[in-house]
Formats: C-alpha cells, sequence, structure tokens
C-alpha cells in the first residue's frame, strides 16, 4: 500500500502544477543515480563510500546551451547514524559561468527494522562569473551590461529522505537563500527563486536476474510552473543496465548502464529533444561514472539507488 501512497502524493503534486520553460539549476537525465545532486539526505544512504563523476551537454549545436560537470563523494561515518558528502557543479549557460560548493551532512533514524528516515543539511556557497561578451541575445542591449566576475553567493539547504530496501521517497530545498542567479529567458540578473525537488523510485524484482525500477522527479520553483520527469530502468544480471525516461513537455531519453567491475559503473543518456528546441539542437549527452567501495554485506539493490 506504501506505493500507492506515493503515487497519490506525485498526483496531487502534478494536478496542481504545469510544466516549467526557464531554467536555473542545473538539470540531470541520470537524476536517479546523482540523488546527492538534489538532496543532501542522501549523503551515505548507500551505506558505503561512493563517488561519481558527470558530464552533460545540452542542445548540441546551439551556441550558449547548458553545458555542466559534477563530481561528488559521500560516505557513511562509521555507525553513528551520520552521512558525509561533498559535492563541486560547474555550470555554463550562455554568458555564465556558476561553480558550486556544497558539503552535505545527513543524519539517519532506523523507523522499523527495514525502513530509514535521513534528515539533511547542505551548506556551501557558488561563485557567479558573467561575460556579457559571449553569446547572442535576443535583446541586443545585453552586451552592455556590467560583467559579474567572482561573486561569492552561499548556499543553505536542507532534505528528507525515507527509504526501504526496494522504494524510496525524498523531499529537498537544494538552496533556501535568495541570491542573484543568471536567468536565461529574462537575459539578465535576476533573483534566484527557491527550488523544491520531490523524488520517488520503486524497484520490482521482475525475476531473479531482472529488476525493474519506476522512478520519478518533480521540481517545483516559487511562482513558476512544475517540471516532471518519469523514467522506467531495467537491471539485467546485476550488470547491465537499459532505461527510457520524459521530461514534461521538453525531452524523451534513452539511458544506458554497464557494471564495468564490482566497484565501477558507467552511465549514458541521449535527450531528443520534443519542444519547439528541436528544430535548433541534436539533443543532449549525459556520461556519468561512479565509483563504489562495497563491504561484504550488501544492501539489497545497491546500484539502483
Amino acid at each position: 500500500m506504501k506505493i500507492y501512497k506515493v503515487l497519490i502524493l506525485v498526483s496531487i503534486v502534478f494536478f496542481t502544477c504545469s510544466s516549467v520553460k526557464a531554467q536555473q539549476d542545473p538539470q540531470y537525465t541520470q537524476y536517479m543515480f546523482n540523488t546527492l545532486s538534489i538532496n543532501p539526505a542522501y549523503a551515505g544512504s548507500r551505506g558505503h563510500f561512493s563517488m561519481s563523476a558527470l558530464a552533460r551537454t545540452q542542445w548540441v549545436g546551439i551556441e550558449g546551451a547548458p553545458d555542466t560537470q559534477s563530481f561528488s563523494l559521500h560516505a557513511p561515518i562509521g555507525f553513528s547514524g551520520v552521512g558525509l558528502g561533498f559535492s563541486i557543479i560547474n555550470d555554463k549557460l550562455g554568458p555564465s559561468v556558476e561553480t558550486h560548493f556544497d558539503s552535505n551532512v545527513s543524519y539517519t533514524i532506523r523507523t522499523s527494522e527495514e525502513g530509514q528516515l535521513a534528515l539533511g543539511l547542505r551548506l556551501g556557497g557558488r561563485t557567479l562569473n558573467l561575460d556579457w561578451s559571449k553569446g547572442r541575445f535576443q535583446n541586443p542591449d545585453a552586451i552592455f551590461n556590467n560583467n559579474v566576475n567572482n561573486k561569492f553567493l552561499p548556499t543553505l539547504g536542507a532534505g528528507i529522505y525515507f527509504h526501504m530496501p526496494d522504494w524510496y521517497v525524498g523531499l529537498s530545498v537544494p538552496n533556501f537563500l535568495r541570491t542573484t542567479h543568471y536567468n536565461d529567458f529574462l537575459e539578465s540578473v535576476a533573483a534566484e527563486k527557491l527550488h523544491y525537488f520531490f523524488i520517488a523510485g520503486y524497484v520490482f524484482d521482475v525475476t531473479e536476474n531482472l529488476k525493474f525500477k519506476p522512478a520519478i522527479l518533480s521540481k517545483i520553483v516559487a511562482g513558476a510552473p512544475l517540471s516532471l520527469d518519469i523514467s522506467a530502468n531495467f537491471l539485467f544480471n546485476d550488470k547491465f543496465n537499459l532505461g527510457v525516461a520524459y521530461r514534461w513537455d521538453d525531452s524523451i531519453s534513452a539511458i544506458l548502464g554497464f557494471q564495468i567491475s564490482e566497484t565501477l559503473t558507467l552511465g549514458y543518456a541521449y535527450d531528443l529533444t520534443t519542444s519547439n528546441y528541436n528544430n535548433y539542437n541534436a539533443g543532449s549527452h549525459e556520461v556519468m561514472l561512479t565509483f563504489n567501495v562495497l563491504e561484504q554485506k550488501r544492501l539489497k539493490c545497491p546500484r539502483f539507488f
């Protein structure tokens, strides 16, 4: 019955909002394997040391399109219920370059024999650089704006993450502070809006060697409609992952994953744009490499969330 409660909550969120058009925070197609980037409570939840690197090139062929690189690591600290994580994100969009440096800490409370509830806190900051001589603008006067050099902006976020061996649900706000941000729609510096992230996923054991995981990511920006990502992934023999994803009113995606070794996983995603931008770009590419230091006692479905 618990999965139905999750679906009901998702439906409430969905029918009270619609799709968002402008992009502020970086977006990822492999969000289901990159949870720390959106929820600090995920830190240490895998029960072992985990490190990930991701590179995303969005809307290939469009000058000034988003180009993102991220690196993160996290691990539990002993048996105290505390998890620590650190992440770096470099995000280029038009004339702007933003670099995020965030530390994440979580505290996990065991709610049952298998259930765990984690509370997370994010502290950090980012630097904002704007060079108005780069890119093309709908408003030609944008090129006369003043450049911004290494402007530091603090980050304060929080999240909650509950998981069982075969399903999870989470809610987070990566940054509560209303600092400035480059807005690609307005082509100017504007006040950053609060982002709320809701995530959920369930792992079904179809057969002994086949697992199926549907997942959802809902991003709500204060004062704007909703962005909704839905994905479905199949894991074969704990070695090979094949999936599809749909970003509401934006793109459809193919997702591939390979277990290169016991500790190393390679993931790739290709997005085909379905919005009006599809006439001007050749899609988006995303590559992700994950390294896990596994212990003797493994978690159930450790590679699926």
